[in-house]
């Protein structure tokens, strides 16, 4: 016999009273029967005075779930047969065997007890919808199973499963703790698909398409299979040659980039993610290529529908030398890519200035100016500017990336180069073209022979500062944290091979954050202050330290990545580039000499729009949109407040139009002084912004040392639709 009783909801809100005594609970209605209309009433009367009521409709959902939980599971309270609950859910398809195969059932029935249900009342109401209506495992009818508490354990026995027997249950608890108390999150991907027998735990993929038919349709595949499971996807066209240049010597026949981009724009909106979304694709450009005009102008909402992509979104890819040119008002040259090759014996791509105002790329760019066999089109710098300008105001996009920072940055240096960032502009990481080499049959079967090249996969996890940072648990957090993220690479199962193996030699991972304006408004500290800009400063400094530690760390367990030895990481030059010179850091760095790292690239902030709806806290490194506002998805319209919003912190949160975006740049420089990759770093501007002003934001940006910057998001109204996978 089970227990199915509904619950009593006049009494239970009787109780609520006791936990809340500052609401006024008199004004719910008399006519309340049962849950659904509790949070609807309660809802009905939040407003920026009195956010408690979003806890109040929070309470009312989990005792929901519960009850539903129960029923489906046939048990007689929530939070009972863990072992029963996986045994169901592998039956179904939902869970992967392996969970069974990993853990006994008396190791699943001694974590049951590590499950707390009382953490679930610190969800926010939107927060607890969020997770249980994209996350939490479900049957494949729909009905309840899964229980958030019991979604954190499930992820923590995932990436831990492979780990020593020895240590692992002290890993899964450390990990369960850090989750459960909402100190950080994982990203969509993991959150979604850990312990599930469907999907796969990385969050953004990076693709390099090479100038030839084969390469440009075998990416294509790639990508739709990643879109498939969930990825979203950066993809760098900048080695396709130009619209006008030779095929086999026929000169004017190629068709440019565009017929591709409208390839890749037909994949993201037919290969859905899951069902859940059409695919996410970003699509990437060196500002040099003679194609940048119909770049620039494939997502706006006019002109010649035929040149349109609306589904992809796009980036520029920018050296120093085109932010000197516009700055000075020069003139600057467009290539045709393939031409370059043929003509200058070099690709301009793979350079860059190893120094601020001098370099490689420059040299080269010179040299193919004043090359009278290359054909070239010269243009005002500025004009390209506008175009970027307009299309950022019209559509949010481009995005901005500063390549000779980013690769004069990279770590990694010493084996390749980065062309671009991902979706979300957060992760900078070595990238090369996969191409075909041969093609040939034996025993009757056709083998196909490939070069793999650099396929970028970012691994992401985010810290919670609004609740890590109070809490003083970073020396705790940050090691478990980077031993989950190590731990993806292990667990996953990524569809294609090319990336499988670059995650394998680089490790890479994205430790970021979230909760920054949550934790200035605790803190009572102005946005526009240099107070902010010092305690930024003083943040990531702190991060970073424990981060790059907790990888060394693991080195020395584990082992280096495989390519540590002649990094930046392994030469000092990481520390001294970045001017890390006091006594500490001299510390870690002949720590890391010694000891290794377990990961090539250790650091990145993602936007996090949805796990930090879960967490209850601000989005990544960006100000609150509103103190009060509404969520809005195809099936409700749910009010939410700024995090913890009180009349003492008030005043601290200011709307993030309404902020001087040259304090929000000042804040980013300090930080991405200390993050090895780089930040999904957003401008917000009102829609009538002076392209002056706009201008001089960019300017400013480049000039303090960003590497890349995201949305510019006006006030116009556009939906900025951000990668689920990086959040």
């Amino acid at each position: 016999m089970t227990v199915t009783a509904a619950v009593d909801w006049k009494n239970w809100l009787s109780d609520q009273q006791n936990y809340f005594p500052q609401l006024d609970f008199s004004r719910i209605s008399e006519k309340i029967t049962d849950g659904t209309s509790v949070v609807l009433e309660a809802l009905a009367e939040m407003d920026e005075t009195e956010p408690g009521w979003t806890y109040v409709a929070a309470r009312a959902h989990i005792e929901n779930l519960y009850t539903e939980a129960i029923q489906n599971r046939h048990t007689y309270k929530p939070y009972q047969d863990l072992h029963g609950l996986i045994e169901a859910l592998i039956e179904e398809e939902v869970y992967a065997p392996s969970l069974l195969t990993h853990y006994t059932k008396d190791e699943i029935n001694e974590l049951e007890h590590l499950l707390e249900p009382e953490k679930d009342l610190q969800f926010t109401y939107i927060g607890l919808k969020t997770l249980d209506d994209r996350y939490l495992a479900k049957r494949k009818n729909g009905k309840t199973m899964e229980l958030p508490q019991e979604r954190w354990l499930i992820i923590a026995m995932n990436l831990m499963a492979s780990e020593d027997t020895s240590s692992r249950f002290d890993y899964i608890k450390e990990a369960y703790w850090a989750l459960s108390n909402l100190y950080m999150t994982v990203a969509t991907p993991t959150l979604a698909n850990a312990g599930k027998s469907h999907g796969q735990l990385s969050s953004c993929f990076i693709e390099t398409v090479d100038d030839s038919l084969q390469s440009i349709y075998d990416s294509n595949t790639s990508i739709a299979n990643l879109s498939k499971h969930g990825g979203g996807i950066g993809v760098y066209l900048g080695k396709i040659r130009s619209r006008g240049s030779d095929i086999r010597g026929f000169k004017g026949v190629s068709s440019g980039i565009l017929p591709w981009m409208k390839q890749l724009n037909n994949t993201a909106v037919s290969v859905d993610q899951l069902g859940q979304r059409q695919g996410a694709v970003a699509v990437y450009l060196d500002v040099w290529h003679k194609d940048i005009f119909s770049f620039l102008d494939s997502r706006l909402n006019n002109g010649d529908e035929r040149q349109r992509t609306h589904d992809l979104f796009t980036g520029i890819s920018i050296p120093d030398l085109f932010m000197e040119a516009v700055r000075a008002r020069d003139d600057w040259y467009l290539f045709d890519p393939h031409e370059v090759r043929n003509t200058m014996g070099f690709s301009l791509e793979d350079s860059f200035d190893e120094q601020e105002g001098e370099g490689t790329f420059r040299d080269r760019y010179e040299a193919c100016v004043h090359n009278p066999d290359l054909s070239k089109e010269k243009v005002p710098a500025i004009d390209i500017m506008k175009r970027i300008m307009v299309g950022q105001l019209e559509t949010g996009t481009p995005y901005m990336f500063y390549r000779d920072e980013v690769n004069r940055k990279n770590p990694n240096h010493h084996t390749g180069m980065v062309y671009c960032s991902n979706l979300c502009t957060e992760i900078t990481q070595n990238q090369s073209a996969t191409t075909q080499e041969s093609q040939y049959t034996e025993n009757g079967q056709i083998i196909t022979v490939h070069n793999p090249g650099d396929f970028v996969v970012c691994n992401l996890s985010s810290i919670n500062l609004g609740k890590a940072v109070p809490d003083q648990v970073l020396e705790k957090l940050i090691p478990i944290q980077v031993r989950m993220l190590d731990n993806v690479i292990e667990e996953n199962h990524i569809p294609v091979l090319q990336a499988e193996q670059t995650n394998s030699r680089y490790r890479g991972i994205g430790l970021g954050t979230f909760g920054w304006a949550h934790l200035l408004a605790q803190n009572k500290i102005a946005w526009e202050s240099d107070e902010a800009v010092q305690y930024t400063e003083d943040v990531y400094e702190k991060i970073s330290y424990l981060t790059i530690e907790a990888s060394s760390d693991l080195a020395k367990e584990k082992g280096s990545y495989p390519l540590f030895e002649g990094s930046d990481w392994d030469t000092g030059a990481y520390f001294t580039k970045r001017g890390l010179k006091n006594a500490d850091w001299k510390t870690l760095e002949d720590k890391v000499h010694k000891d290794g790292l377990r990961n090539g690239y250790l650091m990145a902030v993602a936007p996090n729009s949805s796990t930090s709806l879960i967490a209850g806290s601000s989005a990544s490194i960006d100000p609150i949109f509103k103190k009060f506002y509404s969520e809005e998805k195809k099936d409700f319209k749910i009010p939410v407040t700024a995090p913890d919003l009180s009349p003492e912190n008030f005043w601290y949160y200011k709307s993030a139009h309404d902020i001087d975006q040259h304090w929000s740049i000042a804040q980013n420089a300090r930080r991405q002084q200390f993050i090895d990759q780089s930040i999904s770093f957003n401008l917000y501007v009102r829609n009538d912004i002076h392209a002056k002003d706009l201008l001089n934001l960019h300017l400013d940006a480049w000039e303090k040392g960003l590497k890349t910057t995201y949305y510019t998001r006006s006030t116009s109204g556009t939906d900025y639709d951000e990668c689920e996978s990086c959040t």
